[in-house]
Formats: structure tokens, sequence, C-alpha cells
């Protein structure tokens, strides 16, 4: 299964990939959401190999899920891998300069089952994916808003 979108966004591309890439603002708004974040390296700067344990709640049950850093391009190109419930999967952040000051960011998710219960599960999702896939693209636009307001403070 596989979602994805674009958003333009009025900003240099540097300060695009620095918002994209600030993993410890991501921490703190997970945390809002009763997420639990842990780093499960120790690197003083995530990059490749950088990796963290996310505790959460799906469908009401308490989930774990393992998310790494698979390739960081700056600056343009953030690419992870995770796995959760015999889910594995891959995200895909791209940016590309339009101009000096304006950067289209293209984001895609793509999920694997690996057992036949996360099978089960992802059938479940596709039924519902019209709905998911605006969900997803309402967040996407969503953060790319908050960060045009964050950048032009």
């Amino acid at each position: 299964m596989k979602f994805s979108t674009r958003e333009d966004i009025e900003a240099p591309i540097e300060k695009v990939f620095a918002e994209v890439t600030d993993f410890a603002g991501f921490e703190h708004a997970a945390m809002r959401r009763n997420i639990k974040f842990t780093r499960s390296d120790t690197a003083p700067r995530p990059g490749p190999g950088s990796g963290w344990t996310i505790d959460f709640k799906f469908r009401g049950r308490a989930r774990p899920a393992l998310v790494t850093i698979t390739r960081m391009e700056r600056p343009t190109l953030l690419e992870t891998t995770f796995e959760s419930g015999g889910i594995t999967g891959t995200g895909v952040v791209e940016m590309i300069a339009l101009s000096p000051s304006k950067t289209r960011i293209a984001v895609a998710l793509e999920m694997t089952p690996q057992t036949l219960a996360a099978r089960l599960m992802l059938q479940s999702l596709k039924i519902a994916k019209t709905g998911l896939t605006t969900k997803f693209k309402a967040r996407i636009t969503q953060f790319a808003t908050d960060l045009e307001s964050r950048l032009k403070a």
C-alpha cells in the first residue's frame, strides 16, 4: 500500500531540509500526542543508521515501531525504513528547489505486510484508502503551512 503527495513551500530548500530533519521537534510534537520516542543509537546528530523505537496506540492497541534513517542527502532527500507488527515500509521525503525561495516537497510512504495478520490489517486499510489518502495529504499540507509560518516569523 502506498501513499504519496507533494506540496510547494515558500522557503529556500536549505531551510525546508533543516525543518524536515528537525527530529527533536518531531519527538516533542509526538510526546504531546502520547507517543513515546526512544533513540536507539548514540550518535550526536541523526544521520544514516540512526533510529528510534516508537510506542503508539493504533486501533486501541499499543504498538511498537522501529524507524531507521537509511539515506540522508543534504538538502534534497530523507529516506527512512520502519517495522511494526509484521509491516515493513519506507518513507521518502524529496525536496526540489523550484526557485531560490520556493521548494517542492514530495512525500511517499509505502507499507508491505510480512505476516498474515499484517496482510489482513493492510487489506482493511485498503478499503478505507480514499479517506486515509485524504488525511495523509491534509497532514502534509498542514506541515507545509506550519513550516512556512515558522520560517516567515
